[in-house]
């Protein structure tokens, strides 16, 4: 049947999502590239390529409790990084300053009270 032969259209990627994705590989990269030697490999080979522990350990010549370790410390230091590098921009993102705090706090203890009002 025709109808089987025909796949269906995708919408053209969305060029803000190429660039994200774009910005966010060559981030990803960068924080990659600054692990030490030894737990950038063990990443690569456990989190990127998927091999097993034990697998990554015959590659590299090690034991998988150095796998293990170095898996571990490499997650550590991409996380520590990658969150420096976003802490950067982020905490001017969501500023909560007094004046916006008080008007939501003041706004949220006036709902509660109208809802207790109205349950009473």
């Amino acid at each position: 049947m025709e109808e089987d032969l025909i796949l269906p259209i995708r919408p053209a990627p969305d060029p803000e999502r190429q660039a994200y994705a774009g910005e966010l590989r060559a981030l990803l990269e960068w924080a990659i590239d600054t692990l030490p030697d030894g737990s950038r490999e063990v990443f690569m080979l456990r989190d990127v390529e998927g091999l097993s522990t034990a697998d990554a350990a015959a590659a590299l010549g090690v034991s998988e409790d150095v796998v293990k370790t170095r898996l571990s410390r490499a997650r550590t230091a991409l996380r520590r990084s990658l969150l420096e590098r976003a802490g950067a921009t982020t905490r001017d993102v969501f500023r909560f300053e007094r004046p916006r705090c008080d008007r939501l706090v003041a706004a949220v203890l006036s709902r509660i009270a109208a809802i207790e009002a109205g349950h009473e």
